[in-house]
């Protein structure tokens, strides 16, 4: 069958290396995958080995923001991770590249190959190039800001037209450090992709170069048997925690971050990530908080110039490995830094004197949940909620102008479980930042917020309403309180007050059914322990992991390189 698809005697003698693409026509993140795999599968031959390439899905964050679509999002996590497994298992593969483009498809490659744990690597597709509009360079974000600006009356038809046809020129995801770019950076800092090759730019010269010696890199990495697990490891997930809070990254990062511990079996808890934000100071100047985007960070001197500077204060635990065969402190030592650069900051000159990632605890959210500080300075907000049971209520709110300064905006039943899918809130908080309310109001929820959210949003609220968590208590008028220097969110009601309204409620009725949503929501775990679908306990014995054992390769039941 395979001589069927091409393969001749030759390719047969030689390690079989799959190359899984997220490749999808819709939305540009991804749309480039196809001819990078091309310079992918060239790298494996030159190398000695024979690729294999399939597909899996994607879901654009960018496109369904704001719709039912979004919904798809965080649960394409789990079926990507489940659809790479199945294929690599299904073929016995000897080694994997995984491509990877939009938000939940980098973290679902790490995913893939942390439970596989055989030789592999991740690959980028890289950042779109920004868009200009009006003599400026803008990104998606300035798109859904724009959109807040409209409905208050602020930009006319004409304007935000052709800032909607200026933003995205071409193929490459996001451009700013939002989930896409964030997750990109922690892949390099876990070491699983080669670090200056996964941030070359999508329409990059250099992407192609890229590609090939991924593919080379990949048959290194079988030749010496260097597995993930000899990769990631907890100090490689600290040094991603790390290089997320030195780039003011996104909160999305908690909720992957964790769910690549678990498939990779690592203790890692939600406290973890306020303990290493507050050591780490923010030093690249990054949307959505600050002025540059990705291609200017890799015309700066790229990730490694980020690592370097994190690896001379000693923030960075420089002995751990990477795909490329160095330590991640000799891929930091050979930054080059462009003269006169600005889009990273001196470690005694940063931005902000900790880190972007805060955790917050308290009598709304005793699991915990996400704020991100990066792009603002408040420290304290008080005020009356105004819940909304989903985001739509909240968005047409925001677009009837019945928000107003001061208030603190409550969506909930929008979690892994009740949403389901844990939606991005993007379009609502644009909308708040484009009807001049950004500075003015909070968010809190117990969905997610989109890379490019900024201003006093808070979200993975755990445990969530559809749960019973104290979020789903709230009425319109309560006060709540955040307060970032003691991590505490809480709202002014005693604990009787609030076990008296959780004592009559009841849970709604489940979105979903049947089909994937059902599966997903029946089966995963709260946002402070990264919302992935659990096996249940019982599955397993108590004096074995839950993981399943990788099937043997091809290379394991006797076959040479």
């Amino acid at each position: 069958m395979l001589r069927a698809c091409g393969l001749r005697d030759d390719d047969f003698s030689k390690p079989l290396i799959g190359v899984a693409n997220t490749w999808i026509e819709i939305g540009p993140c991804n749309f480039h995958l196809r001819e990078l795999a091309v310079h992918v599968k060239d790298g494996i031959r030159a190398a000695g080995g024979t690729p294999l390439e399939f597909n899996t899905v994607s879901i654009s964050d960018g496109i369904t923001m704001g719709t039912e679509g979004m919904r798809a999002s965080l649960i394409s996590r789990e079926v990507i991770t489940d659809s790479i497994e199945l294929v690599t298992r299904g073929n016995m593969f000897d080694a994997l590249v995984v491509l990877v483009g939009c938000d939940k498809t980098i973290p679902a490659g790490i995913m893939s190959l942390a439970r596989l744990n055989i030789p592999g690597l991740v690959l980028y597709g890289g950042s779109i190039a920004p868009g200009k509009f009006e003599g400026h360079s803008v990104t998606i974000q300035d798109v859904y800001e724009a959109i807040g600006s409209h409905s208050h009356g602020d930009m006319s038809d004409v304007r935000l037209k052709a800032l909607e046809e200026s933003a995205c020129p071409g193929a490459g995801a996001c451009g700013g450090q939002f989930t896409a770019n964030t997750m990109a950076l922690v892949s390099e800092f876990l070491g699983i992709a080669p670090m200056g090759l996964s941030s070359v730019p999508a329409t990059d010269s250099g992407k192609a170069h890229a590609g090939h010696r991924a593919g080379e890199l990949v048959m290194d990495l079988l030749r010496q048997d260097v597995t993930p697990s000899k990769i990631i490891t907890r100090a490689a997930i600290e040094n991603a925690i790390a290089g997320v809070a030195s780039t003011g990254g996104s909160t999305n990062s908690v909720l992957h971050l964790l769910a690549i511990a678990k498939e990779a079996r690592i203790p890692l808890d939600i406290d973890d990530f306020d303990r290493i934000s507050a050591k780490v100071p923010i030093i690249a100047d990054l949307k959505p908080g600050g002025r540059f985007v990705a291609t200017d960070l890799y015309a700066a001197g790229g990730t490694a110039l980020v690592a370097k500077r994190l690896l001379d204060a000693k923030m960075l635990q420089g002995d751990q490995i990477t795909v490329t065969g160095r330590t991640i402190a000799e891929e930091a030592a050979a930054a080059k830094e462009t003269p006169n650069q600005e889009v990273v900051r001196k470690i005694d000159a940063p931005l902000k004197p900790t880190g972007g990632l805060v955790i917050l605890k308290g009598n709304l959210a005793p699991e915990g949940c996400v704020i991100k500080v990066a792009g603002h300075n408040y420290r304290h907000f008080r005020g009356p909620a105004r819940v909304f049971d989903n985001e739509e209520l909240a968005f047409a709110a925001i677009e009837k102008n019945r928000i107003k300064a001061g208030d603190v905006v409550v969506i909930r039943y929008e979690g892994p479980k009740g949403g389901p899918g844990m939606r991005e809130m993007l379009a609502v908080t644009a909308a708040l930042v484009g009807a001049g309310l950004g500075d003015s109001v909070a968010l809190l929820t117990d969905g997610r917020f989109s890379g490019a959210t900024h201003g006093f949003m808070v979200g993975h609220v755990a445990p969530e309403a559809a749960n019973g968590g104290p979020i789903a208590a709230l009425d319109d008028g309560d006060i709540v309180v955040f307060d970032i220097p003691s991590r505490k969110l809480a709202v002014e009601l005693t604990d009787a007050e609030i076990q008296k309204r959780l004592a009559s409620w009841k849970p709604p009725a489940p979105r979903f059914t049947s089909g994937v949503m059902a599966k997903y929501a029946l089966l995963v775990s709260s946002a402070a322990v990264g919302a992935v679908t659990a096996v249940p306990a019982s599955f397993a014995s108590p004096t074995q992991p839950q993981a399943v054992a990788p099937n043997p390769t091809h290379a394991q039941l006797g076959r040479t390189l």
